[in-house]
């Protein structure tokens, strides 16, 4: 089995981060093949972000086209819809296998993600993927993403603060970490706070080998219909 993850942004050492997390869960016989966005932002913090990536994304699926499943190393999926046009294999965005893994575990659970203008459009999602019941706060940390990459900048002290917020104020049963940066904090979080702590690039992951594993493959009828091919061509100047 080969799964495809796809950085939509273009910072090759979270690239290698999320390579390394992946590979740490996948089943044996389960090949990672991790590819980082040729042009697009050097993160994905809010709307804007989302939208200036969304090209280079796609572009990268379209030239890695062995594989068996795709996932999306944006905690905002980003391209999420799009992306399931471009192909009948499952395509999963680290955000929704977060929630979904979450809601399966907790009664309620809260996302502690990384800036404030990152909510809303995790908040968006929440409410699409009619998850907003069971996260009861999306929180920030006021943790850029870079800074992640930073031992120094004091990230993981802020991001431990939130989810002691979430579980003393939100009453979280269970904390899902809203950016692929953070996947090496499920561990230690998890021992320390004695409560499920989910990396979504991990679920998601998980999610697809059991699809492929399954004979799963992403819907041909209505919204996920292929483009036409013209502006499969045209998408990639």
């Amino acid at each position: 089995m080969r799964l495809l993850i796809v950085n939509p942004n273009t910072t090759a050492s979270m690239t290698e981060k999320v390579a390394k997390a992946a590979r740490r869960v996948a089943a044996p016989g389960t090949e990672i093949i991790a590819v980082t966005s040729a042009h697009g932002p050097v993160s994905i913090e809010g709307y804007y972000d989302e939208a200036l990536s969304l090209s280079g994304l796609l572009q990268a699926i379209r030239q890695h086209p062995d594989h068996d499943a795709v996932v999306i190393a944006c905690f905002d999926d980003t391209g999420l819809d799009a992306a399931r046009c471009l192909t009948d294999k499952p395509v999963v965005g680290i955000g929704e296998a977060g929630y979904r893994m979450a809601a399966m575990l907790s009664n309620r659970f809260s996302v502690v993600t990384t800036l404030a203008r990152s909510v809303p459009a995790l908040e968006h999602n929440l409410f699409r993927y009619g998850m907003n019941r069971q996260c009861v706060r999306v929180r920030a940390s006021d943790v850029a993403v870079l800074e992640l990459e930073d031992a120094s900048s004091g990230a993981i002290d802020k991001i431990k603060h939130e989810i002691a917020q979430a579980i003393a104020h939100d009453h979280a049963e269970a904390i899902v970490l809203g950016c692929a940066g953070m996947t090496e904090l499920v561990a230690s979080m998890q021992e320390h706070f004695q409560l499920p702590v989910l990396d979504g690039v991990a679920c998601a992951v998980s999610l697809c080998e059991s699809m492929v594993r399954l004979g799963l493959k992403t819907s041909r009828r209505g919204g996920y219909a292929p483009p036409p091919s013209h502006k499969r061509e045209l998408s990639g100047h």
